[in-house]
């Protein structure tokens, strides 16, 4: 039996400043479609989302979520459409089936051919324009680590009736969402009975009814986009239903604000179905983790957990084309990659023995030390610094603060800092710091690592 691929697109928290950097020195689809896209929000009085992508010295998460989120919408967009336009035109890789988380659901129906590039581009742009035009209420989400079941029966117990679940993410990971003080209150009931909660940075109560009327508006500017038919299959989690036709793909985009996202139900679902690859479409690797949170046997690849260059995705994306292709379900009669088992892959290059750098412990144990040192000097526990937690978008650690912890661990281990260039916020988790770390060579000289 073929095994089937799922290509899924994240949402807003999964920008990585000049997450395309070094695969454009080598890829040069890159600059090809960045230039497309460019071109077309500078058309709708967008500034271009490439500058955020390629740039070492673009602004991180936290900055653009507080101070330009209508660039940050631009460049997700742009960084997704990418690598789906990579992963499908330079590395054969066709999906069985798109699915999107929140955001990502609008980038999923560009890539299924719903909407060209720029139309695509508009309607992030009419998303954006309708919160101009129809400011709502403050608000914001929290992260609760339980189920939704359980969230939900929590809100219910507490008497919260303004707060409602936004999104179930996983069996032990959602999203709830409402006013800032009832919001508040549920964060002191989770954490009382033991379960960690995190407020996410943004301004509104997304998938809310706060948000009805910017939902209206943001309709009525899409009416005026043109939509066709999508060429790949596509299920909403948003609809918990296949978007297969003008009317479900304008319900879709009427509900994209207000309704829940049952990521978890998709996942399961397609796995159902067959779905045993899930290759994350985008930057960071959030959505693997869920999957792989969700059902456990199935194959993960995040080809973008940092900045890789083109070598490096051909390695992540190891062995993915060596299968004969199937036949998608899709009513077109595309053909699909079918996909090897792929274990669970984590984008990053594999590490490089160093010249004069003598053998850290195992990776393991670089892990733990990590851990211990970072917990230490950040105030938190040790256990909530899993291997994969990010340190930005999780932990709120900013790229200050890396850049110390990093020059400390360094130091720790005798190695050098990385030459300028080297990122530290591309390596977003305690793992790839790891890697990082086994690629230095031994403390002499060295220069500052850039924030």
């Amino acid at each position: 039996m073929v095994a089937r691929c799922a290509f899924v697109f994240p949402g807003q928290g999964a920008y990585l400043p000049a997450v395309l950097a070094r695969l454009a020195v080598d890829e040069p689809l890159v600059e090809e479609t960045l230039h497309l896209l460019d071109a077309a929000a500078v058309r709708l009085g967008r500034r271009a989302p490439s500058r955020l992508l390629l740039d070492e010295r673009a602004p991180v998460l936290s900055e653009l979520a507080d101070e330009a989120p209508a660039d940050l919408h631009t460049a997700l967009f742009a960084a997704e459409m990418v690598l789906f336009r990579i992963l499908t035109q330079r590395h054969g890789l066709f999906p069985d089936v798109l699915l999107g988380h929140s955001f990502g659901e609008l980038v999923a129906l560009t890539a299924a051919g719903v909407y060209g590039l720029e139309d695509g581009m508009a309607l992030v742009a009419a998303r954006d324009e309708a919160f101009a035009a129809c400011p709502p209420e403050r608000g914001g989400m929290l992260a609760l680590e339980m189920s939704a079941s359980r969230a939900e029966g929590l809100l219910v117990g507490i008497g919260e009736w303004e707060v409602t679940l936004a999104a179930d993410n996983s069996p032990r990971q959602c999203v709830v969402s409402g006013p800032a003080e009832p919001l508040g209150r549920v964060r002191l009931a989770a954490e009382v009975v033991g379960v960690r909660a995190t407020a996410l940075r943004v301004p509104y109560a997304f998938h809310h009814r706060m948000l009805a009327a910017v939902a209206g508006d943001f309709t009525r500017r899409a009416t005026a986009l043109r939509a066709g038919p999508a060429r790949h299959l596509l299920h909403s989690a948003i609809l918990g239903q296949r978007v297969d036709g003008t009317d479900a793909v304008a319900e879709l985009v009427a509900a994209h604000l207000v309704r829940r996202t049952r990521f978890t139900d998709a996942v399961r679902l397609l796995h159902a179905e067959g779905v045993e690859v899930f290759v994350e479409c985008g930057p960071r690797g959030v959505l693997s983790d869920l999957v792989t949170a969700t059902v456990p046997d199935v194959r993960v690849v995040a080809p973008l957990r940092r900045r890789v260059s083109g070598p490096e995705l051909s390695e992540a994306l190891g062995g993915l084309t060596t299968f004969s292709t199937a036949v998608v379900v899709t009513g077109a009669g595309r053909a699909a990659a079918a996909v090897p088992r792929a274990g669970a892959e984590t984008g990053t290059a594999a590490e490089e023995a160093v010249p004069g750098a003598e053998a850290l412990p195992d990776r393991r144990s670089v892990v733990a030390t990590l851990r211990s040192l970072y917990a230490a000097a950040l105030g938190y526990p040790p256990e909530v610094l899993t291997d994969d937690a990010d340190l930005e978008a999780d932990l709120g650690v900013d790229s200050i603060k890396q850049t110390e912890l990093f020059a400390q661990a360094a130091a720790r281990f005798g190695r050098a800092l990385p030459a300028d260039g080297s990122r530290l916020t591309s390596y977003t988790t305690l793992d790839a710091l790891a890697g990082l770390l086994r690629t230095l060579p031994m403390d002499g000289t060295h220069v500052g690592v850039p924030a």
